[in-house]
């Protein structure tokens, strides 16, 4: 099921377009990102160990290490496209390991050989239910060395007791301002994708997968609630560190 670099290359040039629809300063918050783990990594001995929780293609590993390239990065997907995408176009970044966060024995999958540094997500772990939300915050908290952090760049609404909606749409005011105009969105880059014949043995995995990948997606939880379940999971702190509208990077330390 290998790609040439050259189908690789032009379906991630895509995604990285199409993605900015969706994402209000979508590198300023990878490089918010890049910054935490960069000054929680200063001064350690050894290579940092990083897992990404929902890598897609390898965007934000790609990322992280032009930052710091003497990470080691385990990228995490459950998705086989996104996956090959990333292996073929970004095969020096990570290594990709295919499982679906949160499920049964996931964590085993990943093959650490000590603890993790930092945890990594952008836009995954909202679509968790709370109980597997939870779980996974716990999970984390035991792979992660005391001092390493879980960096989580999401769209996390405000509560009831905030200006939900006036934050909503101040980010969607953003967002519309820096906007790269494309029509491609996520259904229509699907569409085109599984035109291409090189990629018809990766989108019958897909499809053979296409329960567990589209099943019914949970009501996101608020920021709030986030937090309030990074500390039962047993971080020490956690809180945004960046926002703007429903995006943030929220950093919770083990």
């Amino acid at each position: 099921m290998g790609l040439s670099l050259a189908t690789a290359e032009r379906w991630v040039e895509r995604w990285e377009l199409q993605q900015q629809r969706y994402a209000v300063d979508r590198e300023e918050r990878f490089t918010v990102i890049a910054d935490v783990v960069e000054h929680i990594t200063a001064g350690r001995e050894g290579r940092p160990l990083v897992v990404d929780l929902g890598c897609g293609p390898g965007s934000l590993p790609a990322r992280l290490v032009r930052r710091l390239p003497d990470a080691e990065i385990v990228a995490v997907d459950r998705d086989p496209v996104l996956l090959e995408l990333g292996r073929t176009h970004h095969p020096d970044a990570a290594r990709y390991v295919d499982t679906e966060i949160g499920a049964p024995g996931w964590a085993d999958e990943l093959g650490l050989d000590r603890p993790l540094d930092a945890a990594v997500s952008t836009t995954a772990l909202h679509y968790l239910d709370r109980d597997t939300l939870l779980r996974t915050y716990r999970q984390l908290a035991s792979l992660l060395r005391p001092g390493g952090v879980l960096v989580n760049g999401d769209h996390l609404p405000q509560d009831a007791a905030g200006p939900a909606g006036i934050a909503a749409h101040v980010g969607r005011c953003r967002a519309d301002r820096q906007r790269v105009f494309t029509q491609e969105d996520w259904g229509s880059w699907w569409a085109a994708l599984s035109r291409d014949p090189e990629l018809t043995d990766l989108l019958a995995e897909r499809r053979r997968r296409e329960d567990p990948l589209d099943s019914g997606r949970p009501a996101e939880l608020p920021l709030s609630a986030h937090l309030e379940l990074l500390r039962q999971a047993g971080f020490g702190t956690a809180g945004p560190v960046w926002q703007y509208g429903d995006s943030c990077v929220v950093v919770a330390v083990r």
